[in-house]
């Protein structure tokens, strides 16, 4: 890996893969997270940093962000990021970068916050 990236892998991030099981009553699908890598990531947000729209008298804020990490075999757009507590889905990548050096994603935290009425 180039000497310039490894620099800037500041941030450790979290990465799950969802999980699902079947709930022995009543049959239905139960979806839970469970680790898939702990990794160190260069995380940049995107500008413009934050986007908000309304949905439903319910105030929806975007928070896209692209991470960069040293190339990792399985990860999937399906996964979800957690940084510094906060949760992120995937919405797009992974890409590879160089000779499987690197993978770039791009994610998104959700936040939403009911809107008085």
């Amino acid at each position: 890996m180039p000497l310039a990236l490894a620099s800037k892998l500041a941030t450790r991030i979290w990465i799950e893969r969802k999980a699902v099981t079947r709930d022995p009553n009543y049959g239905t699908e139960v979806v839970t997270w469970v680790p898939f890598a702990c990794v160190w990531a260069e995380v940049k947000d995107i500008l413009p940093s934050r986007a908000e729209r309304q949905a439903d008298s319910i105030q929806i804020g975007r928070r896209p962000v692209r991470i960069r990490i040293r190339y990792l075999a399985g990860l999937a757009a399906d996964m979800r990021v957690i940084i510094d507590n906060r949760i992120h889905q995937i919405i797009s990548g992974p890409a590879t970068l160089g000779r499987r050096e690197a993978i770039e994603i791009m994610v998104e935290e959700l936040s939403s916050e009911g809107a008085a009425p």
